[in-house]
């Protein structure tokens, strides 16, 4: 086949995906530039609910096994929440415990899951507060979470995620695509002229020049973005290809070995994750929802590229407190390492804060590419009529 036909075809593709699928391309990405500050925005947002009271006199922050252990008591102690399915200790001084309760029943592939949040005092032990996260609204304890579960489930479930991994395809698609039809002869005339954007007292011409040399700047970042939403909504397509040439992270649920005894506390599984890793900070226990189910335990170690609450996960025994599986990002395989790399490349951790601000700038690039390439496909469609 020569290379006109590819070429025809390619131009169909790119034109196609972009007019039926663009306003889900420009919603994704501004959602995306909006959460790449997610932790920050949604304190400013909430300073009674995610901010941590004023220490007394002397009063040390300390987040330990003791610590945790008096906040699940308290809160289980207490009809009006309950034992929680997990707790989030407080990254610093600023920040608050947040312990976490599903939902009762299965969601239906349509319908959002929500979980009730409910904010502790780290020095007060107090609640401060709660909200359902994954209900949307316009609120301030709602809009960070439902701009989270816009970009992520489209507010429908499972649905929405299979929507937004396929919606991740089309744009690697479109990305691959435009790099293909951008690309010049190897001339420095044909070369800078494809990097040029040019007026020349036409308007059709400066969108078309745009699109163009911006889509060259930014399709390789979009592609890697596109890739990472993929893996995160359809690893199924993604997992077996890595699985070819490297390992992959064993995700298979487990079950306590040891059957007799009494279960840990969330305090003493919080210990026993500290002896493996004296150096880094839990940031995450699951607690067993029944009987023979173990601990899931995150921590995050100072030399992760992942931030938040890490990437090292940690299986433990309910009732021997050891370690039944440990997913190490900085000794996983290179499949592993690889697929580890999706998510702070995608949200922009991986770089700091000049990462998550090219995040942000690239969350635009799709509104400037849907009208760009909107004007041009309309200027060219009135002038074949």
């Amino acid at each position: 086949m020569s290379k006109r036909p590819i070429k025809w075809l390619l131009a169909k593709l790119h034109l196609y995906a972009g007019l039926w699928f663009g306003a889900l391309f420009v919603l994704l990405g501004l959602t995306g530039s909006a959460i790449a500050w997610m932790p920050e925005l949604d304190a400013y947002l909430n300073p009674t609910l995610l901010q941590a009271s004023t220490p007394a006199a002397g009063q040390v922050f300390r987040v330990t096994p003791g610590t945790v252990q008096a906040v699940v008591d308290q809160l289980t102690a207490d009809p009006v929440y309950g034992k929680p399915a997990q707790l989030n200790p407080p990254a610093d001084a600023r920040d608050v415990y947040v312990a976490s309760y599903r939902q009762a029943g299965k969601p239906s592939p349509f319908s959002q899951a929500i979980v009730r949040q409910v904010m502790v005092d780290p020095y007060t032990l107090q609640v401060k507060g709660e909200r359902d996260w994954g209900r949307f609204g316009f609120t301030r304890p709602l809009l960070m979470s439902g701009m989270f579960h816009v970009h992520r489930y489209l507010l429908t479930g499972d649905a929405g995620k299979t929507v937004t991994g396929i919606s991740g395809v089309l744009l690697l698609l479109m990305a691959l695509s435009g790099i293909y039809l951008w690309w010049p002869r190897l001339q420095w005339t044909a070369i800078k002229r494809a990097l040029t954007v040019s007026h020349g007292g036409s308007w059709p011409r400066f969108n078309y020049t745009l699109h163009k040399a911006a889509g060259f700047f930014a399709a390789p970042v979009l592609a890697v973005i596109a890739f990472s939403g993929i893996y995160f909504n359809l690893p199924q397509l993604v997992v077996p290809l890595v699985d070819l040439v490297s390992t992959v992270p064993d995700t298979a649920k487990l079950n306590n070995v040891q059957q007799d005894g009494a279960p840990l506390d969330a305090g003493a599984a919080m210990a026993a994750a500290q002896l493996l890793y004296p150096q880094a900070r839990v940031s995450r226990i699951v607690l067993p929802a029944k009987k023979n189910q173990p601990y899931d335990i995150r921590v995050r170690q100072l030399d992760e590229i992942a931030h938040g609450d890490g990437a090292t996960r940690i299986t433990l025994d309910a009732r021997s407190g050891l370690p039944l599986r440990i997913r190490d990002p900085l000794t996983a395989s290179y499949g592993e390492r690889f697929l580890g790399w999706q998510f702070p490349l995608h949200s922009g951790q991986a770089f700091g804060v000049a990462g998550r601000s090219f995040i942000t700038l690239f969350g635009l690039m799709p509104l400037l590419f849907m009208l760009t390439g909107t004007l041009v496909w309309w200027k060219r469609r009135r002038g074949r009529k």
